[in-house]
């Protein structure tokens, strides 16, 4: 079979394949410590599951609008109206299968052929790979932990072109856990403005924030910022529903949202139906179950922090948001594939390679594991690191 040039060009999700070695490791009976994961380990919560059930025992089973029932973007428009100061209608809402969902409908709905796409540099993997689908470029703009992984208004100047169609904005970050502060995102937010370039906010891990802080969305920051803006969030971060796949954009251009619910009525058609009943459950009463687990996140964040930062050859900051810890191992003179292919071999310690996300100086951790596996993984990454470093 002759594949098209896009397809061919698309790589695999290396978190996905690093965290599936590392069960099948587990299978055949070794004993890993996997950090690769980007889900919460959190069941969950239970009257979420209930609605779910519900909603299978009352014969909420067929297809719904292709961009989800009434009632649950009427309850995205209170989530948005409550947590961020958004004004949506329900009309201005697409739900999607999941948040990835959301962000490959807009790329395919807004990018032409050689159209460019800015992305702070390291980023999501699914990003770059998104916007070549699109037959669009990504351009990079590299950040590091001198600028705690923050682009600039400056730096964002120098990276616009004639063909920049759109900025890819992730606060808090994936892979670095960066926020960006609200007089940043308001720079950045004008400079988009004036340059007629589309905002793309992915919020999803808005919900996880430490020290305190509060999560601004670039979309409050001004009326033309928020004309500007589209905003992507869902319910596999928050509520520990990434199975579910539940995820949703709002955009006050009705033209482009239509264009999207377009697309998907010919794409996926709907959401799963049982699983919106569970996100409306979630958007409604989501009881405590987000404090919990931002808690326990900043325990762990604090212990690998300062754990890794007395590893010989590694430091890290001390992310502000999501479940990351993304370390440098400038020092060492490896290269993160090189790392994180002999820490699985030899340590029984599956983490990802920085090279994946843009900075092959950088290894990714995730938190969201047990406090005895984050224990036991660190002795192991500790061990290794003074052994072969």
């Amino acid at each position: 079979m002759r594949l098209s040039s896009r397809v061919k060009s698309v790589s695999p999700s290396l978190t996905l394949a690093i965290t599936a070695k590392a069960k099948k490791m587990k299978q055949e009976g070794l004993d890993v410590v996997g950090f690769g994961s980007g889900e919460p380990d959190f069941d969950t919560p239970d009257h979420i599951k209930s609605a779910a059930i519900k909603a299978i025992q009352q014969g909420f089973t067929k297809y719904t609008a292709g961009s989800g029932t009434d009632e649950l973007k009427k309850a995205v428009c209170d989530k948005f109206h409550k947590d961020n100061g958004l004004s949506y209608s329900p009309s201005q809402i697409v739900v999607s299968c999941g948040a990835k969902h959301s962000l490959y409908n807009i790329i395919q709905a807004v990018c032409e052929k050689g159209d460019e796409v800015i992305i702070p540099s390291p980023y999501w993997l699914s990003y770059p790979e998104m916007v070549n689908l699109a037959e669009a470029k990504p351009v990079f703009i590299e950040t590091d932990d001198s600028s705690g992984f923050r682009i600039s208004a400056s730096s964002l100047k120098k990276a616009i072109t004639k063909k920049t169609k759109a900025l890819i904005i992730n606060s808090p970050s994936n892979p670095t856990g960066a926020i960006y502060a609200k007089e940043e995102l308001k720079e950045i937010g004008k400079i988009a403005v004036e340059k007629g370039i589309l905002i793309i906010s992915d919020e999803i891990y808005e919900k996880i924030i430490f020290d305190g802080n509060l999560h601004v969305s670039i979309a409050g920051l001004g009326g033309d910022i928020f004309k500007n803006t589209i905003v992507v969030n869902g319910v596999s971060k928050s509520f520990a529903m990434t199975g579910w796949r539940i995820g949703y954009l709002a955009s006050p251009d009705n033209d482009l949202v239509t264009a999207i619910k377009n697309m998907q009525s010919h794409s996926t058609s709907n959401p799963a139906s049982i699983s919106q009943m569970a996100a409306l459950e979630g958007l409604k009463n989501s009881g405590t179950i987000v404090d919990e687990m931002r808690n326990e996140f900043e325990k762990r964040r604090n212990y690998m922090v300062e754990r890794i930062n007395k590893i010989k050859g590694l430091s890290c900051l001390k992310p502000e948001g999501a479940f990351y810890i993304f370390f440098s191992i400038r020092k060492t003179g490896l290269s993160s594939m090189e790392v994180s292919d002999r820490l699985l071999n030899e340590a029984m310690v599956a983490v990802v390679p920085g090279k994946v996300f843009g900075s092959d100086r950088h290894i990714r951790l995730s938190f969201a594991t047990s406090m005895e596996n984050i224990k036991k993984g660190i002795d192991g990454i500790e061990e290794w690191f003074d052994k072969n470093c």
